[in-house]
């Protein structure tokens, strides 16, 4: 074990087997200490822990996809199905830019009827109407699913969004990478080589990118690791010139009434422990991505301020609006003085920052930044 932890702080990579030794068998506290060195030697400023203000809104629930871990999608019959209108994302942008974000999250369902013109249109329609507004949207699903049915390339269609206003990807739809885990609770959604070549492609034409992985259900340590290796390997073949995947970001799964939980009853929550290791073991296993983010949505305040100290160092968004993960059960929240106020509880200076990972300044309705 102590010759992986050297082999980590030189920042190579470790292989499967290596990985899956350390996170099955290394003691918590080293895996701690680690990853904590090498969030110092990865991260610029040691002391700093970055947060972000953005508004997510959804395009669509309608999707054809039909994840057994979702209870936000809505089959194309459903009574209750919407499209978000021009007015509503005035009305919600506004909100956004009252709160002093700068950024939209715009994701939705797979809808089977939506093509590439439409995202065209709204986007420049946002793009028209607030150009200070960064669009942080349509994870790679997403962008698989628009060139099917328009019937264009990955490529094509990253191209012609990016005219119309795109400005980064999410790494939404991973949940684990390994298509046996993908067959059971996505089975409708990309495969895992379709995933990773959208972000190829996205980094070939220079678009700033994250990844994510959805952990606790049906998949097994092996299979965590084996879905960082993957990320690892799309981040080595960017081109030199570009940031490829700015960040990391696991996330615990969320079961209540989900279908995914009732065929899997046996299935238990991600304890503090568990993600506590996981953030770890993925600073170790991705030395080439610089920011790895610790989900307070899904693990809560205290979980995520130990993450801090076991190689995260972002707090991501304070999320003025989630709909998709909180409909199955996630109930964490934040404001703008209280995630500042958590991040220096667990000994760190705070600094709100944008898509790209740069240091914004502003004051929060009275509250300043700290």
């Amino acid at each position: 074990m102590h010759r992986l932890f050297e082999k980590a702080l030189r920042l190579e990579f470790l292989t499967l087997d290596e990985g899956l030794m350390l996170y099955n068998e290394a003691p918590t506290s080293d895996l701690i200490f680690t990853a904590n060195e090498l969030r110092k030697m990865q991260v610029d400023d040691k002391d700093v822990v970055t947060w972000q203000i953005d508004r997510n809104v959804n395009i669509t629930n309608v999707c054809v996809s039909q994840c057994k871990f979702c209870n936000f999608y809505r089959k194309s019959n459903a009574p209750d199905i919407y499209i978000t209108k021009i007015e509503e994302y005035i009305e919600k942008i506004e909100v956004l830019l009252k709160f002093k974000g700068d950024q939209l999250l715009l994701q939705g369902g797979l809808h089977p009827k939506l093509k590439i013109d439409f995202y065209e249109n709204l986007f420049s329609e946002l793009k028209k109407l607030y150009p200070q507004v960064k669009l942080h949207a349509l994870g790679p699903p997403e962008i698989h699913h628009i060139a099917r049915i328009s019937r264009l390339s990955v490529r094509e269609t990253l191209e012609r969004l990016l005219k119309a206003g795109l400005d980064s990807l999410p790494g939404a739809g991973a949940e684990i990478l390994v298509d046996r885990v993908r067959n059971i609770v996505s089975k409708a959604k990309c495969t895992t080589d379709e995933w990773l070549n959208v972000m190829r492609e996205a980094h070939q034409l220079r678009v700033y990118t994250s990844a994510t992985m959805m952990m606790g259900h049906v998949e097994t340590k092996a299979e965590r690791i084996e879905h960082l290796i993957r990320v690892r390997q799309v981040q080595a073949e960017k081109p030199d010139d570009a940031v490829g995947f700015l960040a990391f970001i696991p996330w615990s799964f969320q079961g209540m009434g989900t279908k995914l939980l009732s065929e899997n009853p046996n299935i238990l929550p991600v304890f503090a422990n568990e993600y506590i290791r996981t953030v770890a073991i993925s600073r170790m296993m991705l030395p080439n991505i610089k920011n790895i983010q610790a989900s307070w949505l899904t693990v809560g305040k205290e979980v995520a301020q130990m993450c801090l100290h076991a190689g995260a160092n972002d707090f991501g968004s304070i999320m003025i609006e989630e709909n998709v993960v909180s409909a199955a059960g996630a109930t964490h929240s934040f404001d703008a003085q209280s995630i500042q106020e958590a991040i220096l509880q667990a000994g760190f200076t705070p600094k709100l920052r944008n898509q790209r990972y740069e240091y914004r300044e502003n004051v929060l309705n009275g509250s300043k930044v700290l």
